[in-house]
């Protein structure tokens, strides 16, 4: 194994050393090529201004990976390519990349031939194009967008073949990258480099110093874009690790009713896979589908204060007994209201219970003045209800479940919660209609990669 890696690594080393070594031979024989053809350096002051941009543009360039960084040196070079041709350009592309000279030279050198290369080409596209020789702004502008264009095209190109030769990154998380600012590059530094360019050479070259500022804006506007799309990744991998936590915390307490009453542990679950389900028919954002399941997992926690013998008890209750068991939304609500940002859920657990018609407990509030979510889990709460298995009574059919809830619909449920539910169920599965499919156990409610948010997935 050893000596197959150390033939791997001697290839790598040679495919590198012939890639750099062709674009040392690309880099010298086109300069050759261009003061042969008579190309000439048009303006050495106004190149090593534009230099000085792109090699301050260096330092400051943008990370977009651990292997791929970008900067505005495009701009300086692409300003150059218009106003002057191809060897100006070639000169500002290349003495630009001293901004960015450090260790690993070999890498540096890498996209110090790159970048002149493209600076090459695309000069010699906009004196084809007209740029240098015309006096028309119009002219200039095409000149100058179609410059842009081949110059971001030339520049994505010469990097992802520089990373399939080293074999560092992927080409692909290179695309994802770069080609989402690709329009608005092109549109940025059209308009900059156009108008400028065209300022440059007919209206006075004193206009050079000003095109320092727009680009140095560029490069910032261009490292908050970045920045942004970091912060958003970022947030969206806290966010994730965030429901999985309230998943598992919202578990762990349910976990606690298990040893006193295994059918409420088990009733949790699957009222809070019912829950989220019908707030997605319902139309309902996803934050508040997954609010809906969380607020389901958790809604019997009050529980946990229902006095010794009447959870574990085999009959029906007493009077007392039942006013004991109706304390639980409002302990549970209590229990909940000391865990920081559960104030929402709390609320919910309280109201669960409540009937629209007002004769619900323990506030008795009625119709929309009960949480959505509430009347939402008082739906699925009384459906596995009905079609669970009791020590006094067997399950229910799920037809005459679905047909309870339609008839109490208007006085104890919310209709459309009802009507979406019962839509739901028309198209389920027997094992999800009875609440025993793979991804109602407890222990899937903490894991959100088995629980996909529609209500398609009742099926």
């Amino acid at each position: 194994m050893g000596v197959l890696s150390g033939v791997a690594l001697d290839r790598a080393a040679v495919r590198l050393a012939a890639y750099v070594i062709a674009l040392a031979v690309l880099g010298v024989g086109t300069a050759a090529a261009l003061l042969a053809a008579g190309y000439e350096l048009t303006s050495p002051a106004a190149a090593a201004v534009l230099a000085v941009l792109g090699i301050a543009a260096e330092r400051r360039s943008v990370t977009l990976s651990a292997q791929v960084e970008v900067s505005i040196t495009l701009l300086a070079f692409l300003f150059a390519a218009v106003a002057f041709g191809p060897v100006d350009a070639m000169v500002v592309a290349a003495v630009a990349m001293l901004g960015s000279l450090k260790r690993p030279y070999l890498r540096w050198f890498v996209y110090t031939c790159t970048n002149a290369l493209n600076g090459a080409v695309v000069g010699l596209l906009a004196m084809q194009v007209g740029a240098v020789s015309s006096s028309d702004l119009g002219s200039v502008a095409i000149a100058a967008a179609t410059a842009a264009v081949v110059a971001q095209a030339l520049d994505v190109s010469f990097t992802a073949l520089t990373l399939c030769v080293r074999g560092t990154a992927s080409v692909r998380d290179l695309l994802r990258l770069s080609l989402p600012a690709f329009p608005t590059s092109i549109l940025l530094y059209t308009a900059l480099v156009g108008p400028l360019a065209y300022a440059y050479l007919y209206l006075s070259p004193w206009v050079l110093p000003f095109f320092v500022l727009p680009a140095l804006a560029a490069q910032r506007l261009w490292a908050m874009y970045q920045e942004q799309r970091r912060l958003a990744s970022d947030l969206a991998v806290v966010n994730d690790k965030l429901e999985r936590a309230n998943l598992s915390f919202a578990s762990a307490l349910v976990t606690t009713l298990d040893a006193r009453d295994r059918y409420t542990a088990g009733h949790s679950a699957a009222v809070a896979v019912y829950a989220r389900d019908i707030a997605g028919r319902l139309g309902l954002p996803v934050e508040q589908q997954r609010l809906a399941h969380l607020a389901g997992l958790l809604h019997d926690i009050g529980k946990v204060g229902v006095p010794p013998g009447i959870l574990e008890k085999n009959g029906p209750l007493t009077l007392e007994e039942r006013r004991k068991m109706e304390e639980h939304s409002a302990t549970g609500e209590r229990i909940l209201a000391n865990v920081e940002a559960y104030a929402e859920i709390a609320t919910i657990v309280r109201h669960h219970h409540e009937r629209v018609d007002g004769q619900g407990y323990p506030d008795g509030i009625v119709g929309e003045a009960i949480p959505v979510i509430s009347r939402i889990i008082c739906v699925a709460d009384a459906y596995n209800a009905m079609t669970s298995d009791r020590p006094y009574r067997d399950a229910m059919p799920v037809g005459v479940a679905s047909e309870r809830l339609v008839q109490a619909a208007g006085t104890q449920f919310d209709v459309d919660v009802v009507e979406a539910f019962v839509a739901i169920l028309e198209l389920a599965s027997a094992t999800y209609s009875s609440g025993v499919r793979a991804d109602f156990a407890l222990e899937a409610q903490a894991h959100p990669e088995l629980l996909p948010v529609a209500a398609a997935s009742a099926a």
